[in-house]
């Protein structure tokens, strides 16, 4: 598993007409001092952030990558998005932001009961 790729998420939702995104794992994340993601590719020296490379040259991308403050800590316990450490709510607006659909859920832990819906 990889960082999270908002060029190719965003991509994604466009093709599925998304309106709404599940953001699993953020939990799993609570041990880091930063958080990348990529937020564009790098393609014959051209920064590309807007369109997912579905051409051959694909294979020649290479991510760049943006780094997120981490947060530090156990969110499990967790139950509303607004309990959340300001740099995990920073997380989420980032995914909103980039992908540009809601963020309709997040998980916090491996159980339902820590699937935090909007």
């Amino acid at each position: 598993m990889g960082w999270f790729d908002a060029v190719a998420t965003r991509y994604g939702c466009m093709l599925q007409g998304a309106t709404e995104v599940a953001l699993t794992n953020l939990d799993v994340l609570g041990y880091l001092e930063e958080i990348p993601v990529c937020a564009a590719y790098e393609l014959d020296g051209q920064i590309v952030k807007e369109h997912f490379p579905v051409t051959a040259k694909l294979d020649s991308a290479k991510p760049v990558l943006e780094r997120l403050p981490g947060w530090k800590c156990d969110i499990s316990h967790v139950r509303s998005l607004e309990q959340l450490p300001e740099a995990a709510q920073q997380y989420v607006r980032f995914v909103e932001e980039a992908v540009g659909v809601r963020v309709g859920s997040v998980s916090v832990g491996p159980s339902r009961e820590l699937l935090i819906t909007r």
